[in-house]
């Protein structure tokens, strides 16, 4: 069943979901906005993949089943709070006819729907997930190794797989790009990334080498020691605003910029 949903807005969208009866949706906690009486709410620590392990060890797998779901549950919900991620979903479902949920993410800028067919998953920055149907997977994926030691950090993304529609939202404006039509890699501001498809290889490489002229690009460059790389065929979006350049731009409103001419390594960028 097609998830019918309508992304309304200019500066700070919304997405509206039509649900039929039966139908659930879930999103993360803080994303909800409104909803018909109809439909019902429920927060729970666990992803939808789990609830339906919950329904097959309640029927047959008795207390190990329960444990090992319960195991699972305790296991997803440490991941997702390791990775800063919200440790409860909720869940919608339309009970007596057509209901209609409301959402939206926490900056303002625009919203996407993916629609997932279970051959790709997709990948997405942190705090970029919205809402999705029940047949959408939502996972932590940690990276780290070769990515987190050419970059100096490590990352934590969210993963969507599964069959169905995912909404995730990110800051300003989007635009979509596949690496192979520049070449096969581009390189961008770590904070730009807002979710690319399985196949994408996904990298950190440091700004410039130890001599002078990489040595100006992270003083005075405004784009600190890193840059993400992106490379292979498939699609990408990027955002056109920060949440760096954001935070600096109303720390300046309000006069308390310590950032000063130089950026770059001297940001005060708060977190």
């Amino acid at each position: 069943m097609t998830l019918q949903q309508e992304i309304v807005g200019n500066a700070m969208q919304m997405v509206v979901v039509s649900l039929q009866p039966g139908q659930t949706v879930y999103c993360e906690a803080g994303k909800f906005l409104f909803k018909t009486t109809n439909v019902t709410m429920e927060t729970r620590l666990g992803g939808p993949s789990d609830r339906g392990g919950q329904q097959q060890g309640g029927g047959s797998g008795g207390m190990g089943g329960l444990l090992r779901q319960a195991m699972g549950t305790a296991m997803q919900a440490g991941q997702r709070a390791l990775a800063g991620e919200s440790l409860a979903f909720q869940y919608f479902t339309s009970r007596g006819g057509e209901g209609t949920v409301g959402f939206a993410g926490v900056l303002p800028g625009e919203m996407r729907a993916l629609e997932l067919d279970g051959t790709r998953a997709w990948f997405a920055e942190k705090d970029a997930f919205v809402a999705a149907e029940s047949t959408v997977d939502f996972g932590i994926a940690f990276q780290g190794g070769r990515t987190g030691m050419s970059g100096g950090e490590g990352f934590v993304l969210e993963k969507f797989t599964g069959r169905g529609t995912v909404v995730i939202a990110g800051a300003g404006n989007f635009i979509d790009l596949n690496p192979a039509d520049f070449g096969g890699r581009i390189e961008v501001d770590t904070g730009c990334v807002v979710a690319f498809e399985e196949g994408i290889q996904y990298g950190v490489q440091r700004v410039g080498g130890l001599n002078r002229q990489g040595l100006m690009n992270t003083v005075f460059g405004g784009e600190g020691l890193s840059l993400a790389t992106l490379e292979g065929n498939g699609r990408v979006i990027l955002q056109s605003l920060t949440i760096e350049g954001l935070a600096n731009a109303l720390k300046k409103a309000q006069g308390g910029d310590k950032q000063g001419p130089t950026g770059g390594l001297f940001s005060t960028h708060a977190g």
